[in-house]
């Protein structure tokens, strides 16, 4: 890490407000050129409400924030680029239909007189994939890479705007192993550079190895920070949570109940030449483990009936089932909470209590017609037990947290 007499980025006194929520709450944070800092705390903390502030995105209510000790306050994500600072967003932002170089130019494309020149464009994209370790042709096509990759395409987007700070909101969540370990070689690489990274993570193995320092958010208000040497999982969570992980959870092993579902050389139509056999007992809680392409997302869609098995055997309580459609398997007792929430687990222009309801709409109806009143009755339940923050049943699901969606979608 750089020192700096001054710091590049300096936060002080931030509050955002949403209708019934308040976000943020007079926030302050600090980052040095060239400096890693992790910014961590629980779902719905005010992490990336403080980001979106940074990147333009929105505006804060009050405070203040200043760049190499100038003010600051950016009206849109184009005078934030300007300045330097570079949001990538944990949804990657890059068109699939189109080649590295378009995309990392996108709206910035280089030209004179209303001409693109497409020569300068694959020149110049040639140059910062390299910095991100990218040895593509630019003219490669970013439907055709991986995510890993497409993620190091964002961060060469960034670099093209001469990004001095570089936002990383959840960067590994859809990694391989190896596409992570790639990535922090990018992140170590750009520190030596002197760009600054803040990176947003609830990954805590991850901070410890990447960062120079830790910075905790709690309900929208700071909770503490770290220096490289107090860097470790206990005090990380005890900031996050505000009293040691130990007093929620007391971990005691305890004896399994009777096969609850039981695969029997199940095929999934993605992997139809590979049979998964296995057995899950009544209170375990079994993690599927595998690379990005093992087929993990593709076999539990095959269970649920979203991509009906081409053989073998499914059983919920010893009872042989043969799921066609989600549908099918809701009625024997099973959910899914799917690996995208924003296309496949929530509708968000829904309102908080039409989104808990769905699953139990068919159950729940009265003659075909809603049944208002169960609707609310399941919603209310969902908030009060998963402690979702929302002013309302009534608000708009795209304007809660991601924590909060996912909470939902649970």
């Amino acid at each position: 890490m750089t020192t700096a007499h001054k710091p590049l980025l300096e936060v002080s006194g931030l509050c955002k407000q949403f209708p019934g929520v308040r976000a943020l709450h007079k926030v302050s944070l600090n980052l040095q050129q060239g400096e890693v800092l992790a910014l961590i705390g629980e779902n719905g903390a005010g992490k990336s409400t403080l980001m979106k502030i940074l990147a333009g995105v929105q505006p804060a209510d009050s405070g203040t924030f200043h760049i190499d000790g100038k003010p600051a306050n950016f009206l849109n994500v184009r005078e934030a680029l300007a300045a330097g600072i570079a949001l990538i967003h944990q949804e990657l932002n890059l068109a699939s239909n189109l080649d590295l170089a378009t995309n990392i130019f996108l709206g910035r494309e280089p030209g004179r007189f209303g001409f693109v020149n497409d020569r300068a464009a694959h020149s110049e994209a040639a140059k910062h994939l390299n910095r991100v370790g990218l040895d593509l042709p630019t003219n490669t096509l970013v439907g055709d890479l991986p995510i890993g990759k497409q993620q190091l395409v964002e961060i060469a987007k960034a670099l093209s705007c001469d990004a001095r700070v570089l936002i990383m909101d959840e960067p590994t969540s859809s990694l391989s192993q190896k596409e992570t370990e790639t990535l922090f070689e990018v992140v170590q690489d750009l520190r030596q550079q002197g760009i600054s990274v803040i990176y947003i993570t609830h990954r805590l193995s991850e901070v410890k190895v990447l960062a120079d320092r830790v910075t905790v958010f709690r309900d929208g208000e700071n909770a503490g920070d770290l220096s490289k040497e107090e860097i470790n999982h206990d005090a990380m969570v005890r900031l996050m949570v505000g009293r040691d992980l130990s007093e929620f959870y007391d971990r005691k092993i305890h004896e399994s109940g009777e096969v609850i579902l039981e695969l029997d050389k199940v095929r999934s139509p993605a992997h139809p030449h590979t049979e998964i056999s296995l057995q899950i007992c009544a209170g375990e809680i079994v993690g599927i483990a595998g690379l990005v392409g093992a087929g993990r997302t593709e076999l539990l869609e095959t269970i649920f009936g979203v991509t009906p098995s081409l053989g073998g055997a499914i059983k919920v309580s010893g009872q042989v089932v043969h799921p066609k459609s989600p549908e099918e398997a809701i009625a024997v007792g099973m959910a899914l909470a799917p690996e995208d929430r924003k296309l496949h687990g929530l509708v968000l222009p829904l309102t908080v209590r039409e989104n808990a309801s769905l699953a139990s709409l068919k159950r729940d109806q009265k003659k075909g017609l809603l049944n208002f009143k169960a609707e609310k009755e399941v919603a209310n339940e969902a908030v009060d037990q998963l402690q979702i923050k929302t002013p309302h049943l009534e608000q708009v699901a795209r304007f809660l947290s991601g924590g909060n969606q996912q909470k939902i979608v649970l």
